[in-house]
């Protein structure tokens, strides 16, 4: 028996080094240019330095970070994070992320992450206009960027996930010249106690609407709405 647990006891601390040399090893890889992030393979281990620009709420030790630089930018799903540092985690903030390229409904993102927080001035992205792209293969290039889209009519009434009426993402279409987009505001970005939240839901049928938001995508544009201005 003595020796049974003996031995258990060594597999334990072996499994516990290897885990520690894993995370020395993946703290210490060198960070990417956004060019080599970009070209990257599904699967292959990433390491970029970027800004957070938003994140979705804090929850069971992980969270989800919008990203951006000024060379591009990243979709960072359930990322390894104490509550403690989910509060630090402000728009501007420098961080280094690792973890593996992945791909969700032609959604790219990095999964399976862990971070540490990065030097230097905050970086805060400016949206980018892409309602001339609308419709067309070029928006796919700005995935994940923060993004605008100027003078959209809303096609129809707002709809809720799953029919939870303010207590979920809320749905809406919206387009110009006959060129659709499909819009998500987000409730863990966005919550129902939010500007955005409650301005999309006092949209009719017919207003012109200016968006902002950060451009996910999912089976198609599917951006999560930031900002939303209704025409006078």
């Amino acid at each position: 028996m003595k020796k049974l647990i003996a031995l258990v006891l060594a597999l334990v601390l072996a499994l516990a080094a290897a885990s520690a040399l894993a995370a020395e090893e993946a703290e210490g890889a060198a960070v990417m240019t956004y060019e080599e992030y970009a070209a990257a393979e599904k699967d292959d281990e990433v390491t970029l330095a970027t800004y957070v620009q938003a994140t979705q709420s804090w929850w069971d030790g992980k969270i989800t970070v919008y990203a951006q630089s000024p060379e591009g930018p990243c979709f960072i799903y359930e990322m390894a994070c104490s509550e403690e540092d989910a509060a630090k985690l402000v728009p501007g903030t420098p961080i280094i992320v690792h973890g593996f390229k992945g791909e969700w409904g032609g959604e790219i993102e990095i999964m399976n992450a862990t971070f540490e927080f990065g030097e230097g001035d905050p970086y805060i992205a400016e949206a980018a206009d892409v309602t001339e792209l609308i419709g067309t293969e070029e928006l796919i290039n700005c995935m994940n960027a923060k993004v605008a889209f100027k003078g959209l009519t809303l096609d129809g009434p707002i709809t809720y996930k799953d029919d939870k009426v303010g207590e979920d993402d809320i749905y809406f279409t919206a387009s110009k010249d006959g060129k659709a987009v499909n819009f998500c505001v987000e409730i863990y970005l966005t919550g129902a106690d939010t500007e955005v939240y409650k301005a999309v839901q006092a949209l009719q049928p017919g207003d012109v609407i200016d968006v902002e938001a950060f451009l996910y995508w999912y089976e198609g544009a599917n951006p999560h709405v930031i900002g939303v201005t209704k025409a006078e």
